[in-house]
């Protein structure tokens, strides 16, 4: 019961936020802000949108192709397109269920490659991690670059001396959670520990692969086509076109994370992307309307080529011969 009560809340609350977001937002907006966001739909250059959309998926194909640089020292040689086909299914799992991607890559591999799924799994996380590390790259970056800016609203909106206390609360929790793991002998304790040491390994599995050169290259590739995609969108409006680098790199960066913590962005994306470039002087309703924009090109590509990989899958290996899985 309480995995199924977790397992239920787990796709509930991004799914209620994200409708309550696009409600608050909605029906705060006058009816000249609706109309104005409609004409921003309207007028849109979707020939932009269309080619974010394709720097988009060519990023799902390097992707596919960096997974197997880490499938290789494994002994597996999966084709490339049941890669994709593998990546794209994730994608459309976890607009769904958040984080039920990486399950179902897995599984894929493991029916159509003779992947053992343990191992696919494995391979999952440690590129996870990785990419974690670049969104964190890129989150530095970007306080880096609009620091002031941030700093200035950051300052405006919360007392100092909330944001002290916040600060102190924040290093208190760290001391006890150092002193949790340091001296308590509980299941949970085991766990947190094992999962640092499985980030540890995944990290370190990078060290040891062969052709680390490649999957650095690629994974740089990745991103510059996730940023690239995203600064192309921004020429979809007159609004936006003019929208400055440092800028665009933290509205990037802020809905990269609604992406990786939610329900694909379902309304917190939109809501995120308008909420920043709000700091930046862009008004709610152009924001509002680059937000849905962006994220309604992207699901609807992940729509398309999810259903398609779904059906393509058992028809492209049809002719594949089972071999037994290796040890």
């Amino acid at each position: 019961m309480n995995k199924t009560l977790s397992k239920t809340l787990q796709i509930a609350i991004p799914l209620g936020l994200g409708i309550f977001l696009i409600w608050y937002i909605f029906q705060q907006f006058t009816p000249t802000q609706l109309e104005e966001t409609k004409q921003y739909f309207k007028n849109a250059n979707y020939g932009f949108v269309v080619l974010s959309v394709v720097l988009s998926i060519l990023s799902h194909i390097s992707r596919a192709y960096r997974w197997s640089f880490m499938l290789e020292p494994l002994g597996y040689t999966p084709k490339l397109a049941n890669n994709f086909m593998a990546i794209s299914v994730a994608y459309l799992m976890n607009i769904f269920i958040p984080k039920s991607g990486e399950v179902t890559r897995g599984l894929i591999l493991d029916k159509y490659e003779n992947v053992h799924f343990e191992k696919g799994f494995g391979t999952i996380i440690s590129e996870r991690i990785i990419d974690l590390l670049f969104l964190m790259a890129f989150t530095l970056v970007a306080l880096y670059l609009k620091y002031d800016v941030l700093y200035g609203y950051v300052i405006s909106s919360f007392p100092p001396n909330l944001i002290y206390k916040l600060i102190i609360a924040f290093v208190v929790f760290l001391a006890l959670v150092f002193l949790f793991l340091k001296f308590s002998k509980s299941k949970i304790n085991n766990k947190i520990k094992n999962f640092v040491i499985g980030l540890k390994d995944g990290v370190l599995s990078i060290v040891t692969m062969k052709k680390k050169g490649p999957f650095i290259f690629h994974t740089f590739i990745i991103w510059g086509l996730y940023l690239l995609s995203f600064y192309v969108a921004t020429k979809a409006l007159e609004q936006t076109k003019t929208i400055e680098f440092g800028t665009i790199i933290i509205a990037f960066v802020v809905g990269s994370f609604t992406f990786a913590f939610t329900n694909s962005g379902f309304g917190t994306y939109p809501a995120a992307i308008a909420g920043i470039l709000v700091l930046f002087s862009i008004p709610i309703t152009v924001g509002t309307a680059f937000g849905w924009i962006v994220w309604t090109s992207n699901i609807a590509s992940i729509l398309i080529f999810g259903v398609l990989s779904l059906l393509l899958l058992p028809i492209y290996n049809r002719h594949r011969k089972s071999t037994p899985k290796q040890a």
